[in-house]
Parts: C-alpha cells; structure tokens; sequence
C-alpha cells in the first residue's frame, strides 16, 4: 500500500471541521518554516537559467559538506522515481520497515524487491535502499558501515530526508563515487514542503544520467531563490537544530502523560506504542488533531512536532483523553 502522512484532507472528510481547524502532525515536516525570503519577478516570469541552477548547487554543497555531483530536484520523491530507471531491472533490497514509496517505485519499474529487516539482508543486490535516519522509527547506521556496504552492492541509495539535524550521521561528503546516491530533502528540516525541493548526490556520471531524466529545468525559478537563501543560513538551522531536540523531549514527556512508550524517531518526528493506535488516532482527531498509523503495526502511531504554544497546548489537551 502507497499510505502517506499528510493525507489532512481524508480527516476533515471524516471527522469535520475546515482546515484551518486542523493541525496536521501526521508528517515529519517541521512546523515552524523558514521564512520566505523576498523572490525576484525574474523568479516567476523567466525560466531557470544555468547560472540561477549552479548558485543553488554550490550552496548545496556549502550546507551538506560535500564536493560531489549535485542534481536539485523536485522532492527527493522525484529522485526515488527516477533512479530504478538508470538501469536494467534487477534485484533490490530494501531496509524495511520504511518509506513504502521505495518499494513501491522500485516494483513500478520493474525490480524484484526484497524487503529486509537488517543491513545484512541488503548485502548482494543488485539495487539496496536505506533511509538514514530512519521513517517512522528513527534507526540510524553509522556511516563507516554504509561505505563498508557499499562495496557490497551494485547501487546503494541512502535517503537522508531527515539528516538534516544530524549532520554527522550523513554520507553527503562521501558521495562522489557513482554507484552511490545520497537524498536530500529540502521541504521537511525547512518546513516548506511545498515548494518541492530536493537534491540527489553521487558521482558524475550518475548525476550526468539523472539530469538526462530530469531535463533541462527540474525545479522552479521559486525553489531555487529560496532554497538557496535557507542553505546558506547556517544560524537558522543550528537554532531550528536546537529546538527541535528540546521539542522532541517534550512531545515524548506528553506522549507518556498519556501512556504511550515512545519507541522510536527523529528530531522532526516521534514514534510512540499505544495500546491502540487507531483508537488514538482516532481520539487525537476528535480534537482535530491528525496523525499518522501503520498498517503493519497496530499499536505504532507517529506524531511530528507542533508548531507554536497553541498547538503544544491543544495536544497536551488532547492527550489527557487518549
């Protein structure tokens, strides 16, 4: 099953209420966004040129400590379409539980795929996939095993979308030998998931046969002023860095309050075991809070982090009866 957070529009259908009565947590998008810079008409009115492309490149570089390819596309969800295109089919492993749209798009193009609950399982395929950090349950791989891996197999991808906190953890500085592909997703440590954003990072001749498949222009003339802008604002992400770990004891210590142990999950979101996670997915929107369940654990429930005092205190409300 294709199942994703973010599905708001399925809870008000269901449970009533207008939009703006929400507050959707059922993604690991952080709440309290970037704020917009001021965008050039040229942003609107013209398409991106090549100059506009590699401004966002370099400060792609500068924020992920990296000197490898570089390609930005829209989402890192463009990129996991694209990359089981490069070759033929083969067979590909991936590390699961985790982000299904892998699975899923690695199978549209015709791959075998095994989903695996351990490094090991991933070792000899021809394709293997490992979110690091992991979603939904924050499992991390350090990186002198990934590389250790990465011998291993024909292609590794190793989606980082929820790195952004945790900068040691990530392989961006490795990623310039072709075979492996690090993602990079703007939208969720930037809190601007709309303006679909992502990068993918490997070798030259990997990042050469991507871009085929992208085209000439991948992104808009939006995402690349404010992308650019956000990544070079290295004050911003080690404040929003801070915060988000001071929130992430505070939603567990409410999650608690309530009886939920939490098992699991990231700075940008917390996975909690509950005695029923439909019957408090349910409890949680009855007070127009969405969330997220799984349809492979029926006592996993994720939350992301609230955004300002009104909605940490509507949660802690809406704990008290779960």
């Amino acid at each position: 099953m294709r199942d994703h957070g973010g599905n708001i529009d399925w809870a008000i259908g269901h449970y009533g209420g207008a939009a703006t009565d929400w507050i959707d947590l059922s993604t690991g998008i952080n709440r309290v966004p970037y704020a917009l810079p001021k965008l050039s008409s040229e942003a609107w009115t013209q398409l991106p040129t090549r100059a506009a492309q590699d401004s966002l490149i370099a400060a792609a570089r500068s924020a992920y400590g990296t000197q490898a390819g570089i390609l930005p596309v829209a989402g890192a969800q463009a990129a996991i379409q694209m990359i089981p295109r490069l070759s033929a089919p083969g067979r590909a492993a991936v590390l699961s539980p985790t982000y299904n749209e892998h699975t899923a798009c690695l199978r549209a193009a015709g791959w075998s795929v095994a989903e695996v609950p351990d490094i090991a399982g991933l070792r000899g395929a021809d394709l293997a996939v490992l979110v690091n950090p992991n979603n939904p349950d924050g499992r991390t791989h350090a990186p002198a095993d990934l590389l250790a891996l990465s011998g291993q197999v024909g292609r590794l991808v190793i989606d980082e979308s929820f790195a952004d906190p945790l900068p040691d953890l990530s392989l961006a500085a490795r990623a310039g030998r072709n075979g492996l592909f690090v993602l990079r997703s703007f939208g969720k440590f930037y809190g601007l998931a709309g303006l679909r954003l992502g990068f993918v990072l490997g070798g030259a001749e990997d990042i050469t046969a991507l871009s085929a498949q992208s085209g000439p222009w991948p992104i808009s003339g939006a995402a690349i002023e404010v992308g650019r802008t956000a990544l070079l604002d290295r004050v911003w992400a080690e404040q929003t860095t801070a915060r988000l770990a001071d929130e992430a004891d505070q939603a567990d210590a409410l999650a608690r309050s309530a009886g939920w142990n939490p098992v699991g999950g990231c700075a940008l979101f917390r996975l909690y075991e509950t005695p029923d996670a439909a019957g408090a997915q349910a409890q949680l929107a009855r007070h127009q809070i969405w969330s997220r369940i799984f349809p492979y654990s029926p006592r996993w429930l994720r939350l992301g982090l609230p955004g300002n005092p009104g909605e940490w205190a509507r949660l802690a409300d809406a704990l008290q009866g779960a």
